[in-house]
């Protein structure tokens, strides 16, 4: 499957067999998380961790 990387706008390649929480690097450098709400599926990018200063 291909989409659009919402970064750059070149197409991402994406395995047919992908689920929801998969990571997927872009050749542009782009981390991107791929989404499936509503039978849809979409790439965005990843929200880093942030970093806990409470611990």
């Amino acid at each position: 499957m291909r989409f659009r990387c919402p970064i750059c706008g070149l197409d991402v390649d994406v395995p047919d067999d992908v689920i929801s929480g998969e990571i997927v690097e872009h050749d542009c450098g782009a981390v991107l998380e791929v989404v499936m709400r509503d039978g849809g599926i979409s790439l965005k990018p990843l929200e880093g961790v942030q970093e806990d200063w409470g611990e």
